[in-house]
Parts: structure tokens; C-alpha cells; sequence
């Protein structure tokens, strides 16, 4: 499989620094997340490319702007940090670096704006919890994921999180593959946004 280098530096490129944030995102996507070659996805499915957000969500530029989209992208839709919702999180490990860039764009807003990891399986040892962070019990909480393809990483965040006593308030992923994803989660009852589509990348639907 073959992409970009992980190792490219903007910081001296005028073109990259002149763009907006989101194109700025946009490109970082296109350089160094787009895997060119057959993979199977989580799901089992086969695709001729795959997209690795986490090469971006935790790169020193992507994270702080997978963090401020995606707080801009929500108050677009109503939902402000902080007053909609208090917690953001979903399902490791794909959510875990979007959750965390949130949380610290929300406190550079001055947005008091928690963080959650939910695992696989409930801790068959110590606290037993499936849902690690401040609690979410009474609490409006947004579900996250970097790349949706069937959507159950976030389907299952959503029953966890739900278990947990939480109220869902929405659903937030990256990359959408155009796979029915969307309809699956709405279908429970929670709006769902993306931040892009394979239009967006310039790349066709696989499965």
C-alpha cells in the first residue's frame, strides 16, 4: 500500500499556511491519511484504499483542527460545547484523538468540555466500566469517530454511552464513506454530521 510521507513539513509552505482550516484539513487528509491498496476494513469489507485519520487526528497540525472543525461544525448545527452537550467521545481507539483535540479547542474557547473513551467490552477486573472519564450518568454527550463506513464503532458508542445513563445528543465523524452509515444512527435517533465526504477527497464509493 503506498501514500504520502507522514514526515512533510508545512511549516514553511506559504501555500498550505495561506488556506482556510478546513482546506488546510483537507490536505493534510489527502497527503497522509489516503492508503492507496486492498485492505479490509473493520467492518470485513473489502475497499482499493484506505482512509488512516489517526495519521492526521494525531499529527501536531491536524489535531488542533479536527478539534476546531469539528466544535465549528456542531455549533453550525446547533449543538455549542459546553451548553448543548458537556462530553464528546466514542469508541477506541479511532475516537479517542478526536475526543481529546475537542476538549482542548473547547478550552482554548473557554468551553468546559469533558472527554470519554468507550471500550470494546466492559473491564472484567477492577471498576468493571466500559466508559472510562469524568461520568456521563444525566449528562448530554456527542459520539465521535474519525472514518464511518457501517457505522457500528459509533452504533455501539451510542449503546454504551446510553447504558451509561447519558442522553446521545448527536453523532460526529470525520470521513464519511457513503456507506449508509448516516441512516443507521439516525435511524436511533441521533442526528449525524460529517466533516467530509469521498466527494470532499476526490475518491469513489468502494462497497
Amino acid at each position: 500500500m503506498t501514500s504520502k510521507t507522514c514526515s512533510m513539513d508545512y511549516s514553511d509552505n506559504n501555500d498550505f499556511l495561506a488556506k482556510e482550516p478546513r482546506e488546510q484539513l483537507l490536505q493534510l487528509i489527502l497527503d497522509i491519511a489516503v492508503v492507496r491498496g486492498e485492505v479490509t476494513l473493520s467492518s470485513g469489507l473489502k475497499a482499493n484504499y484506505y482512509i488512516d485519520l489517526r495519521r492526521v487526528t494525531l499529527h501536531h497540525l491536524g489535531s488542533p483542527l479536527v478539534g476546531h472543525l469539528l466544535l465549528d461544525m456542531l455549533e453550525d448545527k446547533g449543538f455549542i460545547a459546553g451548553e448543548d452537550f458537556t462530553n464528546i467521545g466514542g469508541l477506541t481507539l479511532g475516537a479517542d484523538p478526536i475526543a481529546d483535540a475537542a476538549l482542548h479547542a473547547a478550552s482554548s474557547r473557554s468551553m468546559n468540555l469533558d472527554a470519554f473513551v468507550v471500550r470494546k467490552a466492559a473491564k472484567t477486573h477492577g471498576m468493571q466500566r466500559q466508559i472510562e472519564g469524568p461520568d456521563i450518568e444525566g449528562k448530554k454527550v456527542v459520539i465521535v469517530e474519525d472514518t464511518t463506513t457501517t457505522g457500528g464503532s459509533p452504533i455501539t458508542a451510542i449503546e454504551a454511552a446510553r447504558k451509561a445513563g447519558a442522553e446521545v445528543v448527536a453523532c460526529a465523524t470525520i470521513v464519511d464513506r457513503a456507506t449508509g452509515a448516516g441512516d443507521k444512527i439516525e435511524a436511533l435517533g441521533v442526528p449525524y454530521f460529517s466533516l467530509f465526504n469521498l466527494t470532499d477527497l476526490g475518491l469513489e464509493k468502494q462497497i
